[in-house]
């Protein structure tokens, strides 16, 4: 109880920073301070069927979902799902993948304050809950256990970083985890850690991500980006983030072909505009994907600024440098490029994917680099090497081929949560 009531106060104290955060990020995405009463948890439409959750903070999470909603929605024909996020983008995602579906809802979790949790579960009233990856929020899973609300931790994932942060709240972190019904870890060292924290009900269900499909129309929309490009070598730098485009830009023009572009990628879509500034400051010519026009033969870099089409920016590459891991960001989804059979370069920093890179590498899929200098060699060899690069590409796809079932395996525990 003393573990709660401090963190309660802790977050009374924090909400109005936690307000003049949301205000200062509205300055870049002015949708931040769209649905703001969500935040609190008044809603204003009601489901007209049963509610099965599943909270997907942003963009990786709500992609990752995507199997396991399409598979809720097969299962439970007479149940609607509902999508939860914290970020506009996260919104953003779950519109473009299911906004033609009536059966999925969308809004954002509240706070993690009393009253908006229980606002937010007496207004839905959700059969069920499927938390993705990582979000754990002491409020609203004692609020669900309070309630009879069962909630499965899907696609778990716990960095050695994250567990040593979590061990330090040994007593709210017990309560935290102890408030899940069960968890579907990704790995085996995500279930070790998980436990060790307090979780029960573990199992190992594998990576939902490699369930996902390339769709047909964005690998068509990776062929049209490559005749855009001619027939130069293309090199992508894949959900690159702040501080990684800088460093990228300056090895490029040491080391890349005089022939060859840079499609460049950033993570967040506020950043768009600043990358684009920063690559003409550096004397780069530069063009856009949203400018729809052919790619001239002395453009250097093509900013990829869009949103849920990195399947085709894959499609369209020769290799790829993944973002996140050449600066101390934990890295990003690598499985992705695999499956289009990309070639893939990783930098030092992969921990929030530790296990899923360290096969990567392990299946020939994937190349390891100290810096982003030695991952522009690398880069720069596998598109001179047609060879190397096609059995880069045949590993990936066999990999990721070889990885696919954790969808089922996460529906199994849904079943079980459900049924009571």
């Amino acid at each position: 109880m003393l573990a709660r009531f401090s963190y309660a106060l802790l977050w009374l104290c924090a909400l109005p920073f936690v307000l003049l955060r949301l205000a200062w990020r509205a300055r870049r995405q002015p949708a931040y301070l769209k649905h703001l009463g969500e935040r609190f948890g008044h809603y204003a439409g009601r489901a007209p069927l049963p509610v099965i959750w599943v909270h997907a903070v942003s963009v990786g999470e709500t992609r990752a979902a995507e199997p396991l909603v399409r598979a809720l929605l097969a299962r439970w024909p007479d149940h609607m799902v509902l999508l939860t996020h914290m970020t506009p983008t996260g919104r953003e995602t779950s519109e473009s993948l299911f906004g033609g579906e009536p059966r999925v809802m969308r809004c954002y979790l509240p706070y993690d304050l009393g009253w908006p949790c229980r606002r937010f579960l007496a207004h839905f009233r959700p059969r069920v809950g499927i938390v993705m990856e990582t979000e754990l929020w002491p409020t609203l899973l004692a609020s669900c256990r309070a309630r009879g609300v069962p909630v499965l931790l899907a696609n778990a994932r716990l960095s050695e970083r994250s567990a040593r942060r979590y061990a330090r709240w040994p007593t709210l972190t017990r309560m935290t985890v102890g408030a899940l019904a069960a968890v579907g870890a990704q790995t085996e060292a995500d279930a070790r850690r998980l436990g060790e924290l307090g979780a029960s009900g573990v199992a190992v269900t594998g990576n939902i991500k490699f369930d996902i499909s390339p769709p047909d129309a964005l690998i068509t929309l990776g062929a049209s980006f490559r005749e855009r490009f001619g027939r130069r070598p293309v090199l992508l730098a894949a959900s690159t983030r702040e501080g990684e485009e800088t460093l990228i830009l300056d090895a490029f023009r040491a080391q890349a072909p005089d022939d060859a572009l840079l499609a460049l990628v950033p993570r967040h879509p506020q950043r768009f505009d600043e990358v684009a500034r920063l690559v003409e400051a550096r004397g780069f010519k530069l063009q856009r994907r949203s400018d729809e026009t052919a790619v001239a033969a002395d453009t250097r870099v093509w900013l990829g600024d869009s949103m849920g089409e990195m399947f085709a920016y894959y499609a369209a590459a020769d290799v790829a440098l993944i973002g996140g891991s050449w600066l101390p960001f934990g890295g990003q989804n690598l499985i992705e490029a695999c499956a289009v059979g990309t070639p893939v370069v990783l930098g030092p920093h992969t921990f929030n994917f530790a296990q899923v890179a360290e096969l990567a590498i392990a299946a020939g899929a994937a190349r390891r680099a100290a810096d982003v200098d030695q991952g522009m060699r690398i880069a720069v060899a596998l598109v001179k090497d047609a060879a190397a690069r096609r059995a880069a590409g045949e590993a990936g796809r066999s990999f990721a081929a070889a990885h696919r079932g954790a969808t089922a395996r996460s529906m199994q525990m849904v079943e079980r949560l459900v049924r009571g």
